[in-house]
């Protein structure tokens, strides 16, 4: 017979594995009268902890890590970081949890800062964002035995916990509409390509070009900034056959695209639709105003370390949360081709 989980107790209750974590744990977040319920449960089904868990529990150190392999003068403009860093602190202070976070130039440094994490017993667990094609993160963590969560997609097909949404469906939905309004010629001004979700978002590109009968579909990549999004818009502006709608994949990026339209002469919407794949205040702010995909991108953050503090109270489970997935917010950045 299997061992009993928290998950198991969880269903018996009629709660979150969450609450049954900190009720096993003594931590608050519970009443009394839960607790009761779910330790009498647990004794019950002769629940008994991982020994990894009883183990970290035992010289726990109350704080987490995040490590983001991306250019710091990027990330100073990102306000997706900047509402996730929120919510995932958010997550964390209501258990008294810190945050430790440091931004380093690539993935192979970021595997070198969880080893030290991890012999300085530094951290209780990490968060990963930004999932690499064959990522490297994945068999270094699982042999540090070192508690994660990936922000974005299912870690080495599950190996990891997960938080994520579905970034070909929101992809799709994009084309969908612009498909919808009448454009044939579309481009897409993508992220970096070694991201899964870049990889992601360009094959559903890719492969509704036929179904809807596009002309032109094109994925140029690039580094997330502004500058790279700009160049990029400069190349598809000038072309003879220049496309009549352009997705960014990050606001920053369709934001640099817009001024770069109003730069050559091309009127939005008149001449070109602009949507952006991440919504936030720069989107709203632009005159007009970018069509764009919405998201609580603050409760991503929280649902990530809330997932995180259930996998270091229980490190033989991992959990897979899908999230919703984003809204098409549409603004006057788009408009049927003239």
């Amino acid at each position: 017979m299997a061992r009993p989980t928290i998950a198991d107790i969880a269903q018996r209750a009629g709660v979150s594995k969450g609450a049954v974590s900190f009720a096993l744990n003594g931590r608050p977040g519970v009443s009394d009268a839960t607790r009761e319920r779910i330790l009498r449960i647990a004794e019950q089904m002769a629940w008994r902890p991982h020994s990894a868990a009883r183990a970290l529990g035992a010289s726990r150190v109350d704080s987490v890590g995040m490590v983001i392999a991306r250019p710091a003068r990027t990330l100073g403009v990102e306000p997706f970081f900047a509402h996730l860093l929120s919510g995932v602190q958010s997550g964390l202070s209501a258990e008294s949890i810190s945050l430790q976070l440091l931004i380093v130039e690539d993935t192979e440094t970021e595997v070198e800062v969880y080893k030290r994490w991890t012999s300085e017993h530094r951290v209780d667990g990490v968060i990963l964002v930004d999932l690499t094609v064959r990522d490297p993160r994945i068999d270094a963590l699982k042999e540090l035995e070192l508690p994660a969560v990936v922000i974005g997609g299912r870690g080495g097909k599950g190996q990891l916990a997960s938080v994520w949404a579905d970034d070909r469906d929101a992809m799709l939905t994009i084309v969908e509409y612009l498909a919808a309004l009448g454009h044939r010629r579309i481009a897409h001004v993508a992220g970096t390509p070694i991201f899964q979700h870049t990889q992601r978002r360009i094959r559903a590109v890719r492969d509704a070009a036929p179904r809807l009968g596009l002309l032109d579909a094109p994925s140029l990549t690039t580094d997330f900034s502004d500058a790279e999004g700009a160049a990029t818009t400069r190349r598809l502006l000038a072309q003879p056959d220049r496309p009549t709608a352009i997705v960014y994949d990050s606001d920053v990026m369709a934001v640099a695209g817009l001024g770069v339209a109003m730069e050559m002469g091309v009127s939005v919407p008149g001449d070109l639709s602009i949507v952006a794949f991440d919504d936030s205040i720069l989107t709203q702010l632009m005159h007009p105003a970018l069509t764009a995909m919405s998201r609580d991108t603050f409760d991503f953050g929280r649902q990530a370390a809330e997932v995180l503090l259930e996998v270091i109270a229980n490190p033989e489970v991992p959990v897979n949360r899908r999230t919703a997935d984003p809204v098409l917010t549409v603004r006057e950045s788009t408009a049927p081709p003239a």
